[in-house]
């Protein structure tokens, strides 16, 4: 995965951040503004996928690394987005903000 602590990393991140928490006002649940947000990345990972091969049968022996490694990641940013909320659950969780 690309370096992940320049800033433009972060200010990518906010802006889906920015555009899911404009969806709550006119989308009342959190968990349907979520789903929607997680099959757009998975959508949007399997077509970045896709541009490194030439075959559909060549993505298909990949499909288990591609599997593999995305899973891992987005285990790997969850697990360190849920320990800075726990950490700073007072601080995030105060005027019950959005992402």
């Amino acid at each position: 995965m690309a370096d992940t602590t320049d800033q433009a990393f972060y200010d990518r991140a906010d802006a889906h951040i920015n555009l899911s928490n404009e969806q709550l006002k006119t989308f009342e649940s959190l968990g349907q503004v979520s789903a929607s947000m997680m099959f757009g990345t998975t959508r949007f990972n399997a077509w970045v996928s896709a541009c490194g091969f030439k075959t559909g049968a060549e993505m298909a022996a990949a499909r288990e690394a591609l599997l593999k490694y995305f899973c891992e990641q987005y285990r790997m940013m969850l697990e360190d987005n849920l320990d800075d909320h726990i950490n700073n659950f007072g601080h995030y969780m105060r005027a019950n903000a959005p992402g």
